[in-house]
């Protein structure tokens, strides 16, 4: 616990400080005096004196301030000529402007610092490999299949997912690699149709478990006394040639006993339809949870079950049942046949409706077995110091727009408020991230930067954004806002924030007891 304490106080830390940084440099940049420079809120636990300027460290580290001298615009206290040259609020809007506005910029620029860093130095990234092609899609017919790598588009290098916001508006031709061999393939579609199309096969690809009849799991491999640790099952399944080998798993996935070994034969091209024959069945149709007070619970389905079918149709994937379900009228009622304990049986239920993200959709209230492949880090570095310049402005500017566009649909309720996070869920990321590598550590805090530059230019009063709104309407009225309509932006500021707040937090406790 203290471990990943020190890690969240490690990430948050320079993102505050950047921010405040942006304030204080521009404040004293155009003339301010700053009375304070503190990085967390409440009492202060360090405190230092140095040009008319204190300091501090204090005990709440989730966020800062700098208290500059003079910027109440309804002080009644009387300024002297000197101290007008010093006040904030003495100074010009587009002075004041570049000051407000100093803390996100920091935080744009210390994530393009970051980025260039990564790119220069090298960064650990998941490569950026093909999960699931379905056969007769697009993307398959133009010659993409799973477990491709994806190195090239149009003949520009791809380093990371990072690197799929190229500048041309049609994607004429990809080069993957196809085990250890260069693949080139003409696509011709224009850049926007095919990323949405790229992201429903940019997954990782599923493990190859199986379970029997009687619960034991299995590991399949197409080598003998030995298993391939990177090999997905849609890969497995595009080279299968007759024989599989089957390892038995103990309680993790990772405990596999080479000495324990099933062998299959089969002359059935489909991996999935010769093990089924023998009686293995995929994970992903093991039931890992039901939802207590679901169809699913209250027709009898439980956990450790296997899904077989769904109306009379045999099931492959979890994705087949979900997407049946799908095609099922309102109200009317389905089969599941599922073999608990060895013996099969059928259950009859109704799907339960529900509308998530403004969709309606239909679930039974089942979670998948499925266990997906870690994706595989590689060293990923840019041709040179300039070519770093130029991809991590990209990156940056790119990650500026997607915060937008991802705020934007939380206001418009185009996807849910469930996934704000608030300390607890970055505390968490950054965890995991900084034991993954600290490439991945600083990806994030470059990220997160983003958002926190974004975020502060919200047009909420008690935000950056709020007071460039104010300055915006000064200059517009030629004099600041009266005292009561400023107190009362404040109030309606700080309540939004506040619920902002609430909404995080909330959102984290129920992230803590849903684990």
């Amino acid at each position: 616990m203290f471990e990943k304490i020190a890690i969240f106080v490690l990430f948050l830390c320079p993102l505050i400080f950047f921010h405040e940084l942006g304030h204080f440099f521009f404040a004293r940049f155009f003339g301010v005096r700053v009375e304070v420079f503190s990085i967390g809120f409440g009492p202060k636990i360090f405190k230092y004196f140095k040009n008319g300027t204190q300091y501090a460290i204090s005990i709440i580290p989730l966020g800062g301030y700098v208290k500059m001298f003079g910027d109440d615009p309804f002080s009644e206290v009387p300024l002297s000529d000197e101290e007008k040259k010093v006040a904030f609020n003495h100074k010009p809007k587009w002075a004041r402007f570049w000051i407000v506005f100093g803390g996100p910029l920091a935080n744009f620029i210390l994530a393009y610092v970051l980025y260039v860093g990564l790119l220069s130095l090298g960064e650990k990234v998941p490569e950026t490999k093909i999960g699931m092609v379905a056969e007769k899609s697009n993307l398959y017919e133009k010659g993409l299949r799973s477990g491709d790598v994806l190195t090239y588009i149009n003949d520009e290098r791809i380093l990371s997912v990072d690197d799929l916001n190229i500048n041309d508006s049609q994607v004429q031709n990809l080069t993957v690699r196809r085990r250890s061999e260069d693949v080139k393939m003409n696509i011709g579609m224009k850049f926007d149709d095919f990323i949405e199309e790229f992201k429903n096969v940019f997954m990782s690809g599923k493990k190859p478990l199986f379970i029997d009849g009687a619960g034991k799991h299995y590991l399949a491999s197409l080598t003998q006394d030995s298993y391939d640790k990177e090999l997905s099952l849609e890969e497995m399944s595009t080279v299968y040639s007759g024989n599989i080998y089957l390892y038995e798993v103990g309680s993790k996935p990772e405990d596999v006993n080479l000495k324990s070994k099933r062998v299959v034969t089969s002359t059935d091209k489909n991996l999935l339809s010769a093990l089924r024959a023998s009686g293995f069945y995929p994970m992903e149709l093991s039931i890992r949870n039901v939802v207590m007070g679901s169809p699913a619970d209250k027709a009898g389905i439980k956990k450790d079950d296997i899904l077989l079918g769904y109306d009379g149709n045999e099931l492959t994937s979890f994705e087949n049942l979900r997407t049946g379900l799908q095609k099922t009228p309102n109200g009317k009622e389905v089969s599941i046949s599922v073999l608990s304990l060895g013996t099969t049986s059928v259950k009859t239920l109704v799907p339960e409706v529900k509308v998530i993200e403004k969709q309606s959709v239909k679930i039974i209230g089942v979670e998948s077995g499925v266990d997906y492949i870690q994706p595989k880090l590689i060293i990923a570095k840019a041709d040179g110091f300039g070519s770093a310049l130029v991809s991590a402005f990209y990156r940056t500017t790119d990650g500026v727009m997607k915060t937008f566009l991802g705020y934007k649909k939380l206001i418009t309720r185009e996807v849910s408020l469930d996934n704000i996070g608030g300390p607890l869920a970055i505390g968490k990321v950054a965890s995991d991230s900084f034991n993954i590598s600290l490439s991945m550590f600083f990806r994030l805090m470059a990220f997160i930067s983003i958002n926190l530059g974004v975020i502060n230019l919200f047009p909420i009063p008690v935000l950056d954004g709020g007071h460039i709104v104010f300055l915006i309407i000064e200059a517009i009225n030629r004099g600041p806002l009266s005292r009561r309509k400023l107190e009362f932006a404040q109030r309606v500021g700080v309540s939004m924030l506040f619920l902002l707040i609430f909404i995080a937090l909330f959102n984290d406790v129920t992230r803590l007891f849903k684990s």
